[in-house]
């Protein structure tokens, strides 16, 4: 009796077990949105950051402080952010910030608020083609805000950015009573664009004035910043051509050009991103990023321009900045050293121009520096770790872990990722790609295929994150049996401006020919069914997703694209014009990347997805390539999400990704 009772136990375990192994994850818990999603996802449940080069410790709605970051455990709780909500704003925004005011908009308008809570208007205008105080030339360049506070507080930069001359583009809400339109201003490439000038606020005058950044007002003012003593504004001013940028310091009392520090020039483009960066103690000297020799570096100047030294160098980008130390000796920052598919940290002595790496563990490392620079948290994760969150003493070494995540797939037999390179089309330059398997994977049946593509600028998909960067949708597939692969062309980010560029004037041309020699390489593999392969991709993801079916048209059975790109004419001013010059300057280059004029070559079975509130990839591309198919007789299908924009969000997007997976199950598999 007591045998039969421990072989019912054991058989129930393993029935269990195996039960648990083989669980199929469902999108509601692999998509964001879904309601089961975070069961699923790695948290760390306790989160630091700095204070002085003292550690808080949020822990829920707990707030400790941890005097000495290395002994963790001797914590004094200070405050419940649930309970002591006001204690707790007051808390963290003074600790945040020390000005008199706050800067905020309302509609097209900026004002400012003191502490006592008074409003006083910087600007009242009417129109509302005119707006202060907000990001402008449609975030590219870096930049993420239009307010700039001087050191001290007392003086407030902000853009100012003039849209009257830019077309309406008209944009249908479909949730009034009886439709509505809600335009937008939508710089098409080539056409009309915005202006934009800079106005310095003087709270103790109550006067603004506007920097003379002079003719022609068809230009792009990025990487705003102050001097560290407020005199002085530093501009990074590129041209409508973006060929060439000057780094231009105004004077913030009168608005006048002081000087041109320096200009960098490229014959395809320059691009930056960051602003000027003081070297902490040393008023007279800064630090600008540039990939002037083919990676981003960092170089020190001194203020009247002059180049004193580059600081870093070599085949691989500085990715971050991180800040200081307390002395100003040692600059840290986040490299691709010594692999693009990692991040690591790292400093500089700006005084004998050493390089430390202050991180070992593989992985993509970001960080948080204390006070003095004697700390560093830095937060990671890689392919088999979920999420660390580890404490750095950078003058020695010694490392501790703060917190980790645990993996919400422990326990699971789940889909395998792993990574490796191939030969781009130019049979040079390696490739990263992804390719995730099914869970306990026969070599020996043919599987279909689902390649994920993105594949353009500031872009990089394979990494070594949790899980190389696989995302639910992928994992989902693998379940169903394909084997899903995830390629970086050249094209994308992060490896060199040289492997970037090669694409300009001809957007979609290279990234294909790269993107076909991962095509060649799932062929080969034995287990590789190549007559049942599809591609599925969003934004310029969407726009590769289109373009390999009709310059490969016999490679894919299916292919899905969303708010995909389909005439680069049709795109927005900063970006298309970038990577493509304009359609005046470029036609050819326009007419060989559009493509409205290879409709006719569609042979796959294709589903177009778009948001039909899209603002980024306007809803006019899918409708003229759908135009351009009936006009060529072919046969692309069409879905659109009301009310949606460039993305779906909440529970529509784990809709949309089920209704991807049954457009490749219908036609692929």
């Amino acid at each position: 009796m007591r045998k039969n009772i421990l072989l019912i136990l054991l058989f129930a375990f393993s029935s269990a077990l195996s039960a648990q192994q083989t669980k199929q994850f469902t999108l509601d818990e692999l998509i964001p949105g879904g309601k089961d999603f975070y069961n699923y996802y790695p948290r760390i449940a306790e989160q630091y950051r700095w204070r002085g080069d003292s550690l808080l410790q949020i822990s829920g709605d707990s707030v400790f402080y941890v005097e000495n970051p290395f002994s963790i455990q001797k914590k004094t709780f200070l405050l419940n952010q649930r309970t002591d909500k006001e204690r707790a704003t007051n808390f963290f925004n003074n600790e945040d910030d020390n000005r008199s005011f706050t800067a905020f908009n309302k509609e097209n308008n900026l004002f400012i608020k003191d502490k006592e809570g008074n409003e006083t208007a910087i600007s009242s205008e009417e129109n509302k083609g005119i707006v202060y105080g907000q990001s402008v030339h449609r975030d590219e360049f870096g930049i993420n805000k239009g307010v700039f506070w001087s050191p001290s507080g007392e003086k407030l930069a902000f853009y100012r950015m003039d849209e009257t001359m830019v077309t309406d583009y008209p944009i249908v809400d479909i949730s009034t009573r009886i439709a509505s339109e809600k335009s937008v201003k939508y710089p098409m490439a080539g056409e009309t664009s915005h202006e934009v000038t800079i106005g310095i606020y003087d709270t103790k005058t109550a006067k603004t004035v506007y920097l003379k950044t002079g003719e022609p007002k068809d230009k792009f003012l990025t990487n705003v910043a102050w001097s560290p003593d407020g005199r002085w504004i530093y501009v990074a001013e590129l041209n409508r051509g973006q060929n060439r940028m000057k780094l231009n310091r105004y004077d913030a009392l009168s608005g006048n050009l002081d000087k041109t520090l320096f200009e960098e020039t490229h014959p395809k483009y320059v691009e930056p991103q960051n602003p000027v960066l003081f070297v902490k103690n040393k008023p007279n000297q800064f630090v600008w990023q540039s990939n002037r020799d083919g990676y981003n570096h960092l170089y020190l100047y001194d203020v009247s321009g002059k180049l004193l030294k580059q600081l870093t160098k070599g085949n691989w980008e500085v990715t971050n900045v991180i800040g200081f130390d307390e002395k100003g000796e040692n600059l840290f920052f986040v490299s691709t050293h010594p692999t693009p598919m990692d991040r690591h940290i790292y400093s500089v002595n700006l005084k004998n121009d050493k390089t430390t790496r202050h991180t070992s563990a593989q992985g993509m490392h970001s960080a948080s520096l204390s006070a003095s620079g004697r700390y560093v948290i830095d937060r990671y994760s890689s392919h088999d770790n979920p999420g660390t969150i580890d404490l750095i003493n950078a003058r020695n070494g010694k490392t501790v872990t703060l917190a980790s995540a645990r993996n919400p797939f422990a326990g699971f037999s789940i889909p395998s990722v792993e990574t490796g390179t191939i030969k781009a089309a130019d049979n040079k330059t390696d490739l990263h790609y992804r390719m995730i398997k099914p869970a306990n994977f026969d070599a020996a049946k043919k599987h279909p295929v689902a390649v994920y593509v993105y594949g353009g600028p500031h872009s990089q998909m394979v990494q070594n994150r949790w899980r190389y960067g696989s995302g639910g949708w992928e994992m989902y597939m693998a379940q169903k049996g394909y084997v899903v692969f995830v390629l970086d062309n050249r094209g994308t980010s992060n490896r060199g401006f040289d492997f970037e560029n090669v694409t300009h004037r001809q957007l979609g041309v290279e990234e294909a020919k790269d993107q076909m020699r991962g095509v060649e390489f799932l062929k080969s593999l034995p287990y590789v069914d190549a007559d049942r392969m599809g591609i599925h991709g969003w934004s310029y993801g969407g726009f590769m997703t289109i373009n390999m079916l009709l310059r490969y048209p016999d490679v894919f059975k299916v292919g899905v694209a969303g708010g995909p790109v389909t005439d680069w004419k049709y795109y927005e001013v900063m970006y298309g014009e970038r990577y493509m010059d304009t359609p005046q300057e470029n036609p050819d280059g326009y007419a060989e990347t559009s493509l409205l004029n290879k409709a006719d070559r569609l042979k796959s079975r294709l589903l177009i997805i778009h948001g039909d509130e899209d603002p980024v990839v306007v809803m006019q591309h899918s409708l003229q390539f759908l135009k351009s198919a009936i006009g060529a007789g072919t046969h692309p299908d069409f879905f659109v999400y009301p009310g949606h924009e460039h993305n779906m969000m909440g529970r529509d997007r784990v809709h949309l990704h089920e209704h991807i997976t049954r457009y490749f199950e219908d036609f692929c598999k």
